[in-house]
């Protein structure tokens, strides 16, 4: 009988002590942290394939997080359609992209503190001769508006909950779009207000004529992907985004790639 006791008793406890401690304990094991992301999106992880680096707020993080644990980087590649699904199969430890914080991820998945606060909205890039003629929604809500859009994410959802009267185009590379939009394939792009501002710099084709006035009900901060279950390693993540804000370094890379303005937040 007490064989039998203390058998059930590690069948019981180690999954639970599995959930407590595991992601902490394999990342230490393998030497490694897997960071899915899109690679995709402008300012926050973008894969150049100029320089086969990911740059970017989000790369930043990733190397901080990775030299906090005393491991190197292995990225795993996601899309967005698939980020949710492929974050509960663990095929990564984390993921890091421009992760917009909202409940519906929050219900199946843990996230992070946020970071980016106050910077993140709904807006748009067009054709710098067509920037007058985009105002408001109502603008772009016409059958002669084409506007494109990558699958799986909060701009596509966007899109279909507020466009339903406009030609919607989906795009399958995120970071292809602007370039399509430049060179005359679709007329809008729905986007976050710091990609915007990161195209308009690079494109001189492109304009965001509506990037201060996000619009309505689409402010946001974005976080790092977990699953559910594990409170210790979401935790460490947390504990490293608190520290980066005591010192400066999360403001900083603020200023650096999403616009905040410096001292914005004292």
């Amino acid at each position: 009988m007490k064989k039998f006791l203390m058998i059930l008793a590690v069948i019981l406890i180690l999954p639970f002590g599995r959930l407590e401690a595991g992601h902490l304990e394999d990342i230490s094991a393998r030497g490694t942290i897997r960071i899915g992301t899109t690679g995709d999106y402008i300012p926050m992880s973008y894969l150049n394939p100029a320089t086969g680096e990911y740059e970017g707020i989000d790369a930043e993080l990733s190397k901080i997080i990775a030299k906090s644990l005393g491991v190197t980087i292995e990225y795993v590649s996601t899309t967005w359609p698939t980020l949710s699904k492929d974050m509960m199969a663990g095929k990564f430890d984390i993921a890091l992209c421009g992760i917009s914080r909202n409940f519906a991820r929050a219900k199946i998945m843990a996230m992070s503190d946020a970071y980016g606060e106050g910077l993140f909205g709904k807006t748009i890039l067009c054709r710098k001769s067509d920037a007058k003629k985009f105002k408001s929604v109502a603008d772009l809500n016409k059958p002669t508006v084409r506007i494109m859009i990558n699958p799986g994410g909060t701009n596509e959802k966007f899109a279909h909950a507020n466009l339903p009267n406009a030609k919607l185009i989906v795009h399958e590379d995120n970071a292809d779009i602007p370039i399509q939009i430049a060179e005359g394939n679709a007329d809008i792009m729905i986007t976050e207000t710091v990609e915007a501002i990161s195209w308009v710099k690079r494109e001189p084709r492109l304009a965001a004529p509506l990037v201060n006035k996000p619009f309505e009900g689409t402010r946001h901060s974005c976080g790092i992907l977990l699953q559910k279950g594990d409170q210790e390693f979401l935790n460490y993540i947390n504990f490293v985004l608190a520290e980066l804000r005591m010192d400066g370094t999360l403001e900083q890379l603020e200023i650096k790639y999403l616009g905040r303005k410096a001292n914005a937040a004292k």
